[in-house]
């Protein structure tokens, strides 16, 4: 069956991910909440509004960043980060008071030859890796062929993606690029393929690089992409189990 099968949100852009049940998708924007906060380093360069990955903390750089989960209380604008080592840190990502108590929280979780997590930004649209504003879909059948071909059961999680669907053969998504994808009743185009970063050679349970997913990829397929952007044309609410189709 072509079903919906997870959806999921990062609210702190490489700060942990949440699985939710149903989500509104609006036309022309992000997943509600995915990435709507990032964290730039003391070596950043920015400018208002979106900025690219290079400017932030993320798991391509910080390997445990991956094993924080994370829950958001969207009435308050709450977040709290959990870890294995770290324990947990409940905080608000838009007060100032509260940046002091993430920094010392995420500090040890960041390489000390690297540039460090300085300050949290926003940009009025979710900080995805893609410059325009995207919903990360992703394939439980490629994910399965890929993880046959590695003799690794991969974790979702490593992907760090925000719909995944089943019932497609393996990586047919890229076949969908410049078409449309009907979510229920929402309806996605697809943009472009997703190439990966090492951050998904990291296992998101316990933060450390354990199976090189890129040279897997690169070995099989001949390149290091996993899944595909899409924008959203016609928005709606979807909910696990939805049906889906290729226009």
């Amino acid at each position: 069956m072509n079903a919906l099968t997870r959806i999921t949100r990062h609210p702190i852009k490489g700060h942990g991910r949440e699985d939710l049940a149903s989500v509104w998708l609006s036309a022309g924007a992000c997943l509600p909440w995915d990435r709507h906060w990032a964290v730039a380093h003391d070596a950043a360069r920015l400018v208002d509004g979106w900025n690219p990955c290079v400017n932030f903390a993320r798991g391509a750089k910080a390997a445990s960043l991956m094993a924080i989960t994370a829950q958001l209380d969207e009435a308050t604008a709450t977040v709290r980060l959990d870890h294995p080592t770290q324990g947990s840190l409940t905080f608000r990502p838009d007060d100032p008071d509260d940046l002091a108590a993430f920094l010392a929280w995420v500090a040890p979780l960041n390489p000390p030859d690297r540039a460090q997590p300085a300050r949290i930004v926003t940009a009025g649209r979710g900080m995805t890796d893609s410059d325009f504003p995207s919903v990360a879909i992703l394939s439980e059948t490629s994910q399965a062929d890929l993880s046959a071909r590695m003799g690794v059961a991969l974790d979702h999680n490593r992907w760090r993606g925000n719909l995944w669907l089943s019932g497609a053969e393996p990586f047919a998504e890229f076949g969908w690029v410049g078409q449309h994808v009907r979510i229920g009743e929402a309806v996605l185009k697809i943009e472009e393929r997703i190439t990966r970063c090492k951050a998904t050679t990291v296992n998101p349970a316990t933060g450390v690089s354990d199976a090189n997913t890129l040279a897997a990829l690169e070995a099989a397929y001949g390149h290091q992409d996993f899944g595909v952007y899409a924008t959203v044309v016609t928005g709606a609410n979807i909910a696990l189990g939805a049906e889906w189709s290729v226009l």
